[in-house]
């Protein structure tokens, strides 16, 4: 999408609590011929567009009978076959390990769902005669992530692997758009917390923190879009994983911790032995890092709390871009990557 402006972005992010609305009115009719026992469950896309397969694998981890996974690749794993329920995510229909990985699963008689604005896979998908979730066009993919998500989840209560998702994003709607009025561009700066977090992560390294569970696939996003957005480098890791070796980190190479930032994402339903592990975490690293701070979910659902983590998110990577005077709409590295593998 060429020549897009930071406004677009600001534009889209502010739109995002409406794309929970749009797919809650989407017509999602799963044929029966899609109503059957599966062996297992695979989502497959990247990027932006595979973040929706991150979120239903944790959202689904305490009530999905069989097992989801998520794949990030041109190929799929050997297990793949026709007891397999294969999601092809790609929010342009034209990314090319995607429809590689779609292909792999047609060959393979994988029972599949398309989700997609367009593009090849549409086309390939309308040919082979799989279900196509088709979501609005004219975004970038980072800015897709409820019309990513939502249909994938909705389609999942469809077949019975999920329960109570549309409640779930219907407060997710009401969450964001009440941290949206004390986040967004209008809000009063001094007191809006994207740009606090965003001023204090700048000449820094973004370093986000969250839990296996609600967090993880929040921390990958926090981390994602900083670097897209602010094209700056970002890493997470999580609890209580880090504990195993990233803490044991802070012992050389000070120059490069001390201009570190943490950002530690947290929820109150996460177990008591992480919470200790955090503060403990925190009071060993404090004192070498440039900076440490909490964010804490809002809302009561899984969707809720943990879409809140993301949006916030969303918005302290726009405002940093912001303060690096950059504009947070193109991925020059990644079309110029793109067009190198087409020639």
């Amino acid at each position: 999408m060429p020549n897009m402006t930071a406004e677009q972005m600001i534009d889209y992010l502010y739109e995002l609590p409406e794309q929970f609305k749009v797919s809650l009115n989407m017509d999602i009719n799963v044929a029966d011929k899609y109503h059957k026992d599966y062996s297992n469950i695979l989502v497959s896309g990247l990027g932006g567009s595979a973040i929706g397969g991150d979120i239903l694998k944790d959202y689904a981890a305490t009530s999905a009978s069989i097992p989801i996974m998520v794949n990030r690749d041109y190929t799929i794993p050997a297990f793949v076959n026709e007891k397999t329920l294969f999601f092809a995510i790609s929010y342009s229909g034209n990314t090319e390990e995607t429809i590689n990985a779609y292909q792999e699963a047609q060959a393979k008689d994988a029972k599949i769902i398309c989700i997609t604005s367009g593009g090849k896979l549409a086309d390939l998908a309308q040919k082979n005669g799989n279900l196509i979730l088709r979501v609005p066009s004219g975004l970038v993919p980072r800015a897709a992530t409820g019309y990513l998500f939502a249909p994938l989840a909705l389609a999942m209560e469809k077949l019975g692997y999920l329960k109570g998702v549309k409640a779930d994003l219907e407060e997710t709607y009401l969450v964001l758009t009440k941290l949206r009025s004390s986040i967004n561009p209008d809000a009063e700066p001094s007191e809006n917390t994207a740009r606090l977090i965003a001023a204090k992560l700048k000449h820094a390294l973004p370093v986000i923190w969250g839990a296996s569970g609600l967090s993880a696939a929040a921390a990958l996003r926090w981390k994602a879009q900083i670097n897209e957005n602010a094209k700056c480098p970002a890493y997470y890791n999580l609890f209580p994983e880090l504990n195993h070796n990233e803490i044991v980190g802070f012992e050389t190479a000070e120059n490069i911790y001390k201009n570190m930032c943490l950002v530690i994402l947290k929820d109150r339903f996460d177990r008591e032995q992480v919470k200790k592990r955090m503060e403990i975490t925190k009071d060993i690293v404090q004192d070498k890092v440039k900076n440490i701070m909490e964010v804490n979910s809002e809302g009561q659902s899984f969707l809720a709390r943990f879409y809140s983590l993301v949006y916030l998110g969303d918005y302290v990577s726009l405002y940093l871009a912001l303060e690096y005077g950059i504009n947070p709409t193109p991925v020059k590295v990644i079309d110029y990557l793109k067009g190198e593998l087409a020639k």
